[in-house]
């Protein structure tokens, strides 16, 4: 089957990104998808075979997968390495907020599609696992559990986001990037007990 336009394959996954993100996966129907991106519903067939494609296709092409996979292989100190894993989520979740939402989506409701998430996001976690593990063995860190210091350092750096269910509390504030990232440093290492240069 021709396209309509050559982008119209791109067209069907930002459109798939923000209904997803707006009113979930389960949500979201194909119809809804083709009728955002102003695209045939037979197009969805043609180039991703079915919504559970879109999917996979959102995770293939939003996430920095090569980029999550070589964190995961880089020979690092505890402190380097953690400070790199803080420094790339961070710029993941301000440079596509709708894929951060549709991910907390997915994993709070433990969905059908955990297994696709787990697979591109699980090597950099279990890298971060290892970093926090060393650096304890090291005398670096001070923490009692590896488990509730990896869940707490996985919940400020990836759940870390302005949300409508919280602006009521918030300050009107602005905030680059690379404070966004001093200031999750500062938070973890604190969190660490690390006394050590937070540089690296």
């Amino acid at each position: 089957m021709p396209t309509d336009e050559p982008d119209v394959k791109l067209r069907l996954l930002h459109a798939a990104k923000r209904l997803f993100a707006k009113q979930g996966y389960e949500g979201t129907s194909v119809r809804q998808i083709c009728e955002e991106a102003g695209a045939n519903i037979a197009l969805v067939s043609y180039h991703f075979g079915g919504k559970e494609n879109i999917f996979q296709a959102l995770i293939e092409n939003f996430v920095p997968i090569r980029e999550i996979e070589e964190l995961a292989k880089k020979e690092s100190t505890p402190v380097e390495g953690i400070r790199e894993i803080i420094r790339g989520v961070t710029y993941f979740r301000l440079r596509e907020p709708d894929m951060i939402q549709i991910l907390q989506q997915e994993i709070l409701f433990n969905s059908a599609r955990i297994e696709v998430i787990r697979r591109f996001a699980f090597p950099m976690w279990i890298r971060l696992r290892e970093f926090l593990r060393e650096g304890r063995d090291q005398g670096h860190f001070r923490f009692r559990s590896l488990n509730n210091t990896l869940l707490t350092v996985l919940g400020a750096v990836m759940f870390h986001k302005h949300t409508a269910y919280f602006l009521p509390l918030l300050e009107p504030e602005e905030m680059n990037a690379e404070a966004l990232i001093e200031d999750l440093n500062d938070f973890v290492f604190s969190g660490l007990r690390y006394t050590g240069d937070k540089s690296g």
